[in-house]
């Protein structure tokens, strides 16, 4: 019950910074902060340093996770965060880092079954 009662918390955080980070990039026009805010809660989500995890190769990070059992159902809104953050990324003129946050994205959705070209579909779709 705990450990539910921890997972539906934390799904719900990652939904909280998905749209805080839209409405940021958006409305603000801050698609820079609206990426850092989406990778502070992919950090926040794991048992490890966010700034390390996020400074991994894509396989390692998924190769990581699947180690430390992280649950598919937190890694489905990983994806999903990463993807977003790429696109804020891009948008912001980081073209490497973007690139690496697809790629992250992309690893994980392969190691867990997750559709990443889903979770990169139109903003009003997310």
């Amino acid at each position: 019950m705990l450990e539910q009662d921890y997972l539906v918390r934390m799904l719900a955080q990652f939904a909280a910074a998905i749209r805080r980070s839209m409405e940021r990039a958006q409305g603000e026009r801050d698609p820079q902060g609206a990426a850092d805010m989406l990778e502070a809660a992919v950090g926040e989500a794991t048992d490890f340093d966010g700034a390390t995890l996020l400074a991994l190769s894509p396989d390692s990070i998924a190769s990581i996770l699947q180690v430390s059992g992280a649950d598919p159902r937190v890694t489905e809104y990983m994806v999903r965060s990463l993807m977003l953050a790429s696109r804020y990324r891009a948008e912001a003129g980081d073209a490497e880092l973007a690139t690496l946050r697809e790629e992250q994205a992309r690893a994980i959705a392969d190691a867990y079954g997750h559709d990443a070209d889903a979770a990169a579909g139109p903003l009003d779709e997310q």
